[in-house]
């Protein structure tokens, strides 16, 4: 048997890490019930393939620059700060698209809810990371995960038919409400005070170094995504497909299975064991949904994406936090979140293009080799075996 004092030690499902799970539940059921919602209601408002992609992308772009300030808070003012502060925010925002009459509002308010999403997600994925032990981190980071997959399999559809049985306005504002109930749950949490770093103190310190490489990765991993959040509802519209509501379901289904056991996976075998798996399931997702026919073709698309999505996100972050020094976690989060909004905002602006230009199969043509280029890099990047070795050691 095991030593009671390790177990003790080693244990994840405490009171607080259960209250930060809710609250990330409710914080990304608001946000995934505005994905498919956003840009329908920008085309209801007129807008053009190019302004879908403004309006979706510019909220990245907001998150992206604050991302930065909030590591350094996170290690300042502390956890509890920047996670409200960054929630209340959100829900500001979100609560002022149920009034918006114009793009241009509506645009200003997105790169509002970017600072909020921006702070608030930064901040928890931190305070998760205080809470789980080192030798169960990818474990801990999967359950994380779960929480904010669980919303994606309901909250996108969700949207979908709120907007369909009530209106845009009543959508956005029951989007708020969740995120309400996300700053209620937050505010009971205890928070732990991060590590003060030792050293001078560097001028430009906007990233972590040690999450490069895997926030890099992401980046080409997310472009992706900004092409199915952005423009996948009016595609399967115009190829008279069906069923866009459940592709939102199967994927968080999907990926909320593999996020059970891929974390474990993490933790013995390290990201070679996961990351090229899960980047060629979600090539496969491109290059169906590429030839976009039916249901079953988009479900399909769903079922692979999911999987290696879940596959791959978590381990990276894990990855990213895993080398990064005890006081510097915060901004390793809020470098892996910058690739994240980054590579989001970029699809979604990019592919908003590609559309005009060409149509919106090929988007995911491109998208398909943002993929490649993904697993190239991590081939090119990894080569060096000593590398892994380290992670495997840090881990243990």
């Amino acid at each position: 048997m095991g030593n009671p004092t390790t177990i003790t030690k080693d244990k994840i499902w405490t009171r607080d890490f259960i209250f930060v799970c809710i609250s990330n539940f409710f914080i990304f059921a608001g946000f995934q019930m505005t994905l498919p919602t956003l840009p329908l209601f920008v085309n209801e408002l007129g807008g053009s393939d190019q302004l879908i992609g403004l309006v979706v992308g510019i909220f990245t772009f907001s998150a992206l620059l604050i991302r930065p300030w909030s590591g350094h808070v996170l290690e300042t003012l502390g956890r509890r700060f920047v996670y409200l502060t960054g929630l209340i925010i959100f829900v500001l925002s979100v609560a002022t698209y149920s009034f918006a009459s114009s793009i241009i509002f509506l645009f200003l308010m997105r790169i509002v809810q970017g600072l909020g999403w921006g702070m608030s997600t930064t901040a928890v994925g931190t305070i998760a990371t205080d809470m789980i032990p080192a030798r169960r981190r990818g474990e801990g980071m999967g359950y994380f995960g779960l929480a904010g997959n669980l919303a994606m399999a309901f909250g996108p559809a969700l949207g979908l038919v709120l907007v369909v049985t009530l209106d845009f306005s009543w959508t956005f504002m029951i989007a708020a409400f969740a995120g309400v109930a996300a700053l209620i749950i937050a505010s009971l949490i205890r928070y732990t005070p991060g590590e003060k770093a030792t050293g001078p103190k560097k001028k430009w310190d906007i990233y972590e170094k040690s999450a490069l490489v895997p926030a890099l990765l992401l980046f080409f991993i997310t472009m992706t995504f900004g092409g199915i959040t952005s423009f996948l509802p009016l595609y399967a519209e115009q190829q008279h497909v069906s069923g866009i509501e459940w592709y939102f379901f199967v994927f968080a289904i999907s990926l909320m299975i593999v996020r059970a056991f891929a974390g474990r996976l993490y933790d013995r075998k390290g990201h070679k064991a996961i990351f090229i798996p899960g980047a060629l399931m979600i090539l496969l997702a491109m290059i169906d949904l590429s030839f976009l026919e039916n249901m079953w073709m988009l479900l399909s698309a769903a079922l692979f994406f999911g999987i290696g999505f879940g596959a791959v996100q978590p381990a990276l972050q894990a990855w990213a936090v895993q080398e990064a020094p005890k006081h510097r976690r915060g901004m390793a989060n809020a470098t892996f979140f910058s690739f994240f909004d980054l590579g989001v905002g970029s699809g979604a602006i990019f592919f908003g293009f590609i559309a005009s230009w060409f149509g919106y199969s090929e988007i995911y043509l491109v998208a398909a080799g943002s993929v490649i280029i993904s697993i190239f890099l991590y081939i090119l990047l990894t080569r060096n075996p000593s590398k892994q070795t380290r992670q495997k050691e840090a881990v243990s």
